[in-house]
Parts: C-alpha cells; structure tokens; sequence
C-alpha cells in the first residue's frame, strides 16, 4: 500500500473581477446651456463620477471659439488621465473630435474619418489594459442625418471597427453619441452586433438629450464578448444640466 499523500496539481487562480465605470459624454466643446465656455466644469461634472474610461465627443482643439485651447489636453490633464484624441473636422490648424481617457495604460489601435455626408464625422479605437487583460474601447459620433447614421453604424459594426479580425471575439466595448433613437435603423445595427447597457439593465429611459430637459436616448455604450452589464444612468444634476446640452451617460461593468 502506498501511505504517501496524494499531491495534486496546482490550479490557476480565477481572473479577478473588477468593477469598472464607464462614460460617455458629448460635452458640446465645453459650452453649456448657460452659454458659459468652461472646460474645468466639464472636469469637474467627470470627476464627480469617477469614470475608469471616458468616451469624449464634440473636443474643440485650437478653434478660436473657444479660446484656442487644446480642450482633449485640459480636460486630461485636471482628471491626470492618459487621452487620445481623433480630429473628425480638420480646418487649417483648428481641429473638433472624439477623444478616449482613462488612468489606465492606454494604446491606440486606430483613429479614422466616417463617410458623412453633412459635418466630417469620425472613431477612435483603443486597447486597454486592466491589470494584465486588453479591454478593446471604441469611441464614435455619428451624424445628423438619417442615411450617413445608417451607412456610419454599418461600418462602425463591420470588420473595419468593431468585428475587425484583431477585435473580434475580444472583450469590447462601445460608446458614443449616436444620434440614434432605440427605433431607429442605425440602433437596430448597432444592438445587433453588441447587447446594448441600457437595455438589458432596464433603464431605457435614460434620456440624454436635451439636459435642461432630456427627452431623446442618443447615447448609447454596448459591449461584446466578456463584460457584464451591472447598471447604467444618465446622470442628472444641477451641475449636469449646465455644462453640457448632453447629459453624461454613466454605466458600470464587471470585467
């Protein structure tokens, strides 16, 4: 007989799972509804959320509208975040786009224009690393008019973007200010490639537009492919209802 204990082989750990806020906000190039140019508020509104990820659309850079400044920098910079910024709208040395940010370690794997018929519309890809495991993060704003919505959310969720060969069957994510209503053709697109947040935590009610008084859900963040929905709102505040004629879209996601 064999007295010796049996030793077994040691097993992996399980993969930690980290609770990670994710925002989407179209912050109107710092603007608010009070007419006040601000960038510092639109900080301050972010920070009071404490996003891991941050999708940023409508970023003046350079434009004398709005002081010149390099808003995707400022904006970084007072939340002490890493950024990526995409200019959709090239005029002479004044720049207006989308921009990711986050504190974690931050790659871009591609900016690029969409086909628009009406204002140059445009998407920025992003990994990032949550310790040791690649987030794949996408960032869009899609057009005013019906057609260029249908035709930029089919590219948006085809093999160029989202389903490219190094994304697909990866953890994604997907936020923006898509112009889109949930009955519209664009959003049918878009929730038939990826589960839509809002949808499957019940709040489709989460109106973000206009802020003062939000009747249209035409923000939107979807995923694929290993994060699990927890909650989303549209963060409504005093401070909200100012800074921006968007209201914040705020979700959360077990990774």
């Amino acid at each position: 007989m064999n007295d010796r204990p049996t030793i077994l082989a040691p097993t992996a750990p399980a993969a930690a799972t980290r609770r990670l806020k994710i925002l989407s906000y179209n912050v109107h190039s710092c603007i608010g509804t009070d007419k006040r140019l601000d960038p510092a508020r639109i900080a301050d509104v972010i920070a009071g959320l404490e996003p891991d990820i941050i999708g940023l659309q409508e970023l003046d850079v350079g434009r004398r509208r709005s002081g010149s400044i390099d808003q995707a920098h400022v904006i970084a910079s007072l939340l002490k975040m890493h950024f990526h910024f995409h200019p959709a709208l090239k005029v002479e040395d004044e720049h207006y786009g989308d921009a990711i940010l986050t504190a974690f370690p931050l790659r871009l794997v591609k900016a690029a224009g969409l086909p628009s018929y009406g204002e140059p519309r445009g998407a920025l890809w992003a990994e990032i690393d949550i310790g040791g495991r690649p987030l794949q993060i996408f960032n869009t704003h899609l057009g005013l008019l019906r057609r260029e919505r249908v035709r930029q959310s089919a590219i948006i969720t085809g093999p160029e973007w989202v389903n490219h060969p190094d994304a697909i069957g990866k953890p994604r994510l997907l936020m923006g200010d898509f112009n889109s209503v949930p009955s519209s053709p664009a959003y049918r697109q878009l929730s038939g490639s990826m589960r839509d947040i809002g949808v499957e935590t019940g709040r489709v009610a989460s109106r973000t537009f206009p802020s003062r008084f939000p009747l249209l859900r035409l923000d939107h963040v979807f995923v694929a492919d290993g994060p699990k929905i927890v909650e989303t709102e549209a963060v409504s505040t005093p401070l909200t209802r100012l800074a921006s004629d968007h209201l914040p879209l705020l979700a959360q996601i077990d990774f």
